[in-house]
C-alpha cells in the first residue's frame, strides 16, 4: 500500500476565489461569501460558492420543481396521502402515462394527464438547463463539449418520452415516472419486442457504456498513480510535458501497447460516453417503428441461431390471433 492516495489527503487552503469577471449583461453570482468545506475537499474542490444561476437557471429550476412536485403529489395521492407508506413504497410508486386508447390526445388528469403536464415541464426544464450550460461555457471562453455531451443524454430522454411515442401514435408507449416502474417498463419493453439484446444498437450502447467506464477508471487510476509527480495538474502537463506525463504515457505503452496523451484520453472518454446514449436512442427509436421483433430480426440476418425444432415455433406477438 505504498503511496495509495484514493482520497485527497492534502488540501491547499488559501483565499477563496470568486471566479473570473463576468461580462456585460450577465446576472450577478449567488453567494458573495464563499467558504471552505474540508470534507468536500476530500473528494473535490473544498470551496462552496459562489453559484451562477442567471435567468435560464432560475427558469429551469422553476419548471423542474413544478414537474417534480406533480410527480411527488400524484405518488403521495396513490397511497392516500400517508407519509409513512409514501416513504416505504417510494421506490415502487409511479406516475403512469395515458392508456393506449388515448392515442396522442390530451388525457384526463387522473388518467395520464398529470403525466403529460409533468413531462412537458420536465422537458422544458432540461432544455433550459442545456441552454444555460451552453451559454455559461461560451461566457467563460470555453469549448461547448459539456453541453453537447449533455445533449446526447437529452436525445435518449426525448426518444423515450416524446419522439418514439409520437411515431408510434400513442403516449402509452412512453416511460412512466418512477424508480422501479421505469425498470419494469424496460423489462416489459424488451419482452414485447423480442429481447433488446438482439438489437445491434443496444449492443453498441452497452459496449460504449462499459468502454467509457473502463477508460475513465484507467485514466483516473493512471493520474492518481503519477500525482506524486504533479500529474493531477493536467492542463499544465498538456502544455509542458514533465515527469508525470512521460511516466503515464510509458505505462500505457507498456501495458496497452499504444500511447494515450493527456489530451487524447479525454477525447476517447468523451466519445465513448457520448455514443452510449446516442446509439442507445437510435436502437429504442427503431423498436416498434421499424423492427417489431429483434429476435426474429436476428434470425433473419444471421445474428442469432433459431431454436431447435423440438421447441414450438416462435411467433411475433403482434401477429397472434386477437392481437390489435
Amino acid at each position: 500500500m505504498q503511496y495509495q492516495n484514493l482520497f485527497t489527503t492534502v488540501q491547499a487552503v488559501g483565499p477563496v476565489h470568486h471566479g473570473v469577471e463576468l461580462g456585460h449583461g450577465q446576472d450577478p453570482r449567488i453567494g458573495d461569501k464563499p467558504f471552505i468545506f474540508h470534507l468536500l475537499g476530500r473528494f473535490g474542490n473544498a470551496q462552496i460558492g459562489p453559484v451562477y444561476l442567471g435567468s435560464l437557471g432560475v427558469a429551469a429550476l422553476f419548471f423542474g420543481i413544478i414537474a417534480f412536485n406533480i410527480m411527488g403529489m400524484n405518488m403521495l395521492a396513490s397511497v392516500n396521502y400517508d407519509p409513512i407508506q409514501f416513504v416505504r413504497q417510494l421506490f415502487w410508486l409511479s406516475l403512469e402515462p395515458p392508456a393506449a386508447g388515448a392515442g396522442l390526445g390530451l388525457a384526463p388528469l387522473n388518467a395520464g394527464g398529470w403525466w403529460q403536464i409533468a413531462g412537458l415541464f420536465l422537458t422544458i426544464s432540461v432544455i433550459l438547463w442545456w441552454a444555460r450550460t451552453y451559454r455559461r461555457a461560451r461566457a467563460l471562453g470555453m469549448g461547448t463539449h459539456v453541453a453537447w455531451a449533455f445533449a446526447a443524454a437529452i436525445w435518449l430522454f426525448l426518444v423515450l418520452g416524446l419522439i418514439r411515442p409520437v411515431l408510434m401514435g400513442s403516449w402509452s408507449e412512453a416511460v412512466p415516472f418512477g424508480i422501479f416502474p421505469h425498470l419494469d417498463w424496460t423489462a416489459a419493453f424488451s419482452l414485447r419486442y423480442g429481447n433488446l439484446f438482439y438489437n445491434p444498437f443496444h449492443a453498441l450502447s452497452i459496449a460504449f457504456l462499459y468502454g467509457s467506464t473502463l477508460l475513465f477508471a484507467m485514466h483516473g487510476a493512471t493520474i492518481l498513480a503519477v500525482s506524486r509527480f504533479g500529474g493531477e495538474r493536467e492542463i499544465e502537463q498538456i502544455v509542458d510535458r514533465g515527469t508525470a506525463s512521460e511516466r503515464a504515457a510509458l505505462f500505457w505503452r507498456w501495458t496497452m501497447g499504444f500511447n494515450a496523451t493527456m489530451e487524447s484520453i479525454h477525447r476517447w472518454a468523451w466519445w465513448f460516453a457520448v455514443l452510449c446514449p446516442l446509439v442507445g436512442g437510435i436502437g429504442i427509436l427503431l423498436t416498434g417503428t421499424v423492427v417489431d421483433n429483434w429476435y426474429l430480426w436476428a434470425i433473419k440476418h444471421g445474428v442469432a441461431p433459431p431454436y431447435p425444432d423440438v421447441f414450438p415455433a416462435v411467433m411475433d406477438p403482434a401477429l397472434a390471433p386477437g392481437a390489435k
